[in-house]
Parts: structure tokens; sequence; C-alpha cells
């Protein structure tokens, strides 16, 4: 399913940064009846549905959590968004921020919420979009503060068809308080960090002329609670917007350049604090980077800040802490033809972490090239990717890291303002500065853009979100259909429609327990195509039947080549690690999967990881089980060492 043009952006918009709902009416609210947990005296229930931004509903003093309205629209409508309007004084007091909405058809029954999270703290119109759901009343709970207030609720009804079954799920839509541009999944915890820029919702100078860089804005989302918070970095003096990520083999995230081009911030999981690290040699912003097999850190590209051209490969040295120039890691060989000019022709390389410290370049330039970081470094064409042309925001996947099987996805000759493509090729990579094997498969169901892909336990790779043509800052021709490819067939299979365009700044990860966190895009300031949110897809084989468990696994750290164990409580039939992933702007380099092949006792599987740490890249990794259903576990977190 595509989203044209027309349907981008409705004449209903609601108020303020908000995004549009896709496809939607606002339902007339003549009739409706609405009641409350509580109310003051002179704020009923009723005016928060009235149209007057100078009357609202309030909750009443020292009323126990939740605070709550429910909306009873007096017949059933199909609904997909709902919006809610602070109160219009100088004040923060009251305003909803974490929060629940939920739907119900005889006002008696309660599902789960169709969205949780927590709202930004101002008085702009919050706009949530969920799944489509036949509904008659509508719950809008506040789950903190004294006291709750909202001056106007609007509810929107949809054509956008409710999800067929058997095509997996998407969840409940999850608020955040800022776009989520960057991503990443802590691996001690499960939480997923997301972050934007020195503003929640812009990345350019504010209203006052004055460039905010400097600080950034981040989030934080843990499924074990359901609970969004936000926290604003300010002690590494770094606008982390646009920035190269990798995670480092002790499962720290390097973050790189962006708005402040040669800074460098770390985040420690095990701490859950930011610290400076040293600048890089040389500014950039749109770089890509990747950890190696020896466990230091590779970028280059990224002539979109810090200057325009020369953005050859640097290294950082973990132990060091300490950047270097590799001036022989030429980034001219891996432009792309943008229309232009170097300014978008370096950014976002596609570079995997391989042997021998070598880096491989899959794109998305069409010419591949291998990067070595001995010494002053050294460049090597690796050829050309086929019959495929310059594939910019395109994807690539590291599916099959023993076999050195990288799926390449999608993309465009231009960063923007040109027909993406539906393109296919698996690259397979061996000894460094052999020439790959590129094979050219059938094409997506749709032309992408801007689109992620995640790699599932089970191997097949899960495509989501993108532009059939690159418009940055819109969601015209957006495809919400997502699909999945499987390498056995070589087929992709469609799956359950978005409600939710995710496009340019957005982004998508595995998270521990076989879910894809999907979520983001925007990030435009005054327009109204921010996507404050994020969502959860549940692929179909978690809607198969029970799932096998890991009892148990013999060692929390391996090394390259070593052996270990693990149990289940049932027979499996298939094993794989799958390294904790980041991402940004198409990019996931930290990604990649390894196929385990143990030898089996009973429900006891013991393995031996390859002995090549350019294969299985130091760090952390989800451990899954599958079983003959095709059904994971959830993962256990190992690490692996050199």
């Amino acid at each position: 399913m595509i989203l044209p043009a027309c349907l981008a952006a409705v004449a209903d918009t609601p108020e303020g940064l908000a995004t549009p709902p896709t496809g939607a009416k606002l339902i007339d609210r003549t009739g409706w009846t609405v009641t409350a947990d509580s109310f003051a005296p002179g704020h009923e229930p009723a005016k928060a549905v009235d149209d007057d931004l100078n009357s609202f509903w309030q909750s009443g003093a020292g009323a126990p959590l939740p605070h709550y309205l429910t909306i009873d629209m007096k017949k059933s409508y199909l609904i997909n968004s709902l919006s809610y309007l602070p109160q219009q004084v100088l004040t923060s007091d009251g305003n909803i921020q974490a929060h629940t909405i939920q739907l119900s058809s005889d006002g008696k029954t309660w599902g789960q919420p169709v969205a949780i999270g927590t709202y930004r703290n101002d008085n702009s119109t919050k706009t949530t979009l969920f799944v489509s759901t036949n509904a008659q009343y509508v719950r809008l709970s506040a789950t903190n503060g004294n006291f709750a207030i909202a001056a106007n609720i609007k509810v929107y009804s949809t054509t956008f068809p409710a999800p067929a079954p058997g095509l997996g799920q998407w969840g409940p839509t999850i608020d955040f308080p800022l776009v989520p541009v960057a991503a990443t999944v802590e691996h001690d915890s499960g939480k997923v960090l997301v972050w934007s820029s020195f503003s929640e919702f812009r990345f350019q100078k504010g209203p006052d002329g004055i460039n905010k860089g400097g600080k950034t804005v981040t989030g934080t989302y843990d499924p074990s609670s359901k609970a969004v918070s936000e926290r604003t970095v300010t002690n590494t003096g770094h606008d982390m917007f646009c920035p190269g990520i990798s995670i480092d083999a002790s499962g720290r995230v390097i973050v790189t350049g962006g708005n402040n081009a040669p800074k460098t911030s770390i985040f420690d999981p095990a701490s859950g604090g930011w610290t400076a690290g040293p600048d890089m040699t040389i500014g950039r912003g749109y770089q890509s980077q990747a950890t190696l097999s020896n466990g230091k850190t590779f970028t280059i590209g990224g002539s979109w800040a810090g200057g325009i051209g020369g953005k050859n490969g640097e290294i950082y040295d973990p132990a060091a802490n300490k950047w270097s120039k590799l001036p022989d890691c030429l980034v001219e060989p891996l432009f792309t033809g943008d229309k232009e000019g170097v300014y978008k022709a370096d950014n976002h390389p596609w570079v995997f972490g391989w042997k021998q410290g070598s880096i491989f370049h899959a794109g998305p330039s069409k010419q591949m090239n291998w990067y070595g970081t001995s010494g002053t470094g050294s460049q090597k064409s690796a050829g050309l990717r086929a019959l495929d042309d310059h594939a910019m925001n395109g994807n690539a996947v590291m599916y099959d890291a023993v076999a050195g099987k990288i799926l390449t996805l999608g993309g465009s000759p231009n960063y923007t303002g040109s027909q993406a493509t539906s393109n296919v090729n698996i690259v397979t990579i061996d000894t460094p500065n052999s020439t790959p094997l590129v094979s050219t498969l059938g094409s997506m169901n749709y032309q992408r853009q801007f689109h992620n892909s995640v790699v599932l336990p089970d191997g097949k790779v899960f495509i989501t979100g993108g532009q059939t043509k690159g418009a940055s800052f819109t969601d015209y021709n957006s495809v919400l259909t997502p699909e999945l490819f499987d390498p056995a067939t070589s087929k992709f299979t469609l799956l359950a429609a978005s409600v939710i365009p995710r496009n340019y700044h957005s982004v998508a990860l595995l998270l521990p327990d076989g879910t894809v966190f999907s979520g983001g895009g925007g990030l435009c300031g005054d327009c109204v195509y921010n996507h404050f949110d994020g969502q959860i897809y549940t692929p179909q084989y978690l809607l198969n039947g029970a799932r096998p468990v890991i009892n148990s696994v013999s060692t929390a750290s391996i090394a390259v080549g070593g052996t270990f164990s693990a149990t289940t409580n049932t027979a499996v039939s298939q094993w794989s690690l799958i390294r904790y992933g980041s991402v940004t702007h198409t990019v996931n380099t930290d990604q990649r999967r390894i196929p385990l092949r143990p030898t089996v006792a009973g429900n006891t599987y013991t393995f031996k990881l390859p002995g090549d740490s350019g294969v299985v890249i130091p760090g952390y990794y989800m451990l899954f089980a599958v079983n003959s259903a095709g059904t994971p576990s959830v993962a256990k977190t190992v690490k692996v060492t050199i």
C-alpha cells in the first residue's frame, strides 16, 4: 500500500506541530458525551470537546491516578487517530505527559491500550496515530501528574483498513516527546535509546536565528514497564544529529559528528551515562562507521557537515582513546553520482567490519570497495554491484556473516528527487581485497528509498517504510506495507500495513523478544511531517503458538572460536546470534546474523563460534533458539570477545 500525495495531508490537519492522520476525517463531535474520573468546579469534562480553547477539563484536586476522560461518540467508527491540545496559557501545569489511549465498543470492556508513552511538555497539539480499530468509546488517561488538563480533543475516522490476520501485527503506538531520528538497543536491559537533535523536533537554527547545537534531546522506551522517559544530554557539548553510530566491543555506543562535526560522544549502558570522547581528526556529518575485527572503530565520508570533500577514513582506538587519520583510505572511490555533488555523494556508506581489520564497502555507490586499516590505510576496488545503479538511502544487511552474505535493497541514484528502485542483490564476500560474488535477484514488491531493514532470528529480513520517490520531510508516496525476504526462496512476502509513514529520519531495530521497533521520521521544525512515535511490529512467527525458552547458557562471555552450550525447554531446530544494532539515516552497520550449527544431546546444544573476529565482530549479541514452526525464543545476551 502506498500513501499518495493527495492523502499525505488532509483538510482537517490538527493544529500545531502534529502529524496529519493517514487518510483521516475529523469526526463531528455534535452529541458526544464525555465523562471523567473527576473534575474541578467550572472545568467539566464536556469542555474538552467544545472547541473553545479558553475552556478546558481539569481533573479534581487530590484525585488519584490515572486521570482520564472517556468519550462516547454515540456510534461506532473505524478510527486511527486522536489529537490532544493542552490549555493555551503560559504554564505547563496539568499538561498530559505520560498517557495511554484505550478503545471500547460498549464503554465497559477496554482492551490493551492502542497507544502508550509520553507527550512533549508544551502547549502544542499532540497527535497519536494507531492501528485502525472499530470503536464507539475513546479513553485518554494521564498516568502521572497531580492533575490533568485537556482543552481540545479530536478523534479521526479513517478509510485505512483494519489489519488482516496472518501477516503479523503492529502493536500499540509509543508516543515520544521527541522525533526518534537515531536509535540503539541497550544490551543489558533491552531498552530502546533514541535521540533527535538540540530540539525535540528541529535540527536547524531556532526561531531566534541562533544555532542551538551543543546538546541532544534523548528518550528511552522500556519494553518491560512500557514507560517513555526524556533526558537532554549537555555534558558532552555535542548535537548528535546526523552522526555516525556504532557499538564497540565493550557495548558502548560511539556517536560521532553531525551538527557538531568533529565531536565524539560515548554512551555506556552499564552506567546509563554519556561521556565526551576525543574529537575526530576530520569534522563529519552523514558519515558511516563500523566496529572492526580488532575492536577499533572506522569511519569514512560525511560532507554534510564539517566542510565538503576530503572525508577520507580514520580510526578510533578505544585503548588509546584517540582518533588517527588513514589518508590512504580514500573517500572518492565510494562517491555516488548525486546531482548535488560531493555534498551528498559521500553520505551513508554501507560499511562492514571484516577479516584482518578490513572493511567492505557494499554501497550505496554502484562501485564497491575494500578498505584496510594498517599503517596509513588502503583502498582497493571491489568492482560493481552487478548492474545496480547508485542506491542512496537504500539498505544493506549482513544476514549470514558465516557465509559472508550481504543483502542490498532499493535506494535511488540521488539523495532526493529521483525515483527509487526495487532492486535486490546478494553480495558474497570472502578474503579481503578479493572480488565478491554479486547475485541479482528479483525485485521487492515496492520501490523504496529511506526505508529500514532488519534481520530476524530465522534469517529472514524485514523491510519497512520508505518512499517510491525520495522527498525529504514529506510523507508523499509513502510505502506503508512492509515485506519479508526469505533467503531460502529469494521471495518477498507482503505483511500487515502500518498506518504511520516511516521515511526520512526513520529507524528500525530488532528487539531481544524477536519483535521489531520502528519509529520516527521528520524532524522538520514547524512542518506537519514530524512523527513523535514508534511502533512494535510482531512478526507472524510469534503468533503461531508457544515459543521455545532458553533455560540456560553455559557462559555469558565467549571468545571468538570458543565453545559454549545452551539448554531449552523443548526441541529446537535453529540457532543464531544477532549483534545488537544501532541505526540512523537507513544505516545499521552493527546488525549481523551468525547462524549456529550445534551438536545436540537431548535439549542441550553445544556450539563452536567461528574462529575469525571479522566474521563474529566482538561485542554483545542476542542468542535465539527457533523451533520447527519458525518461532523464536526470547534472546539471551552473550558477549563475544577477541
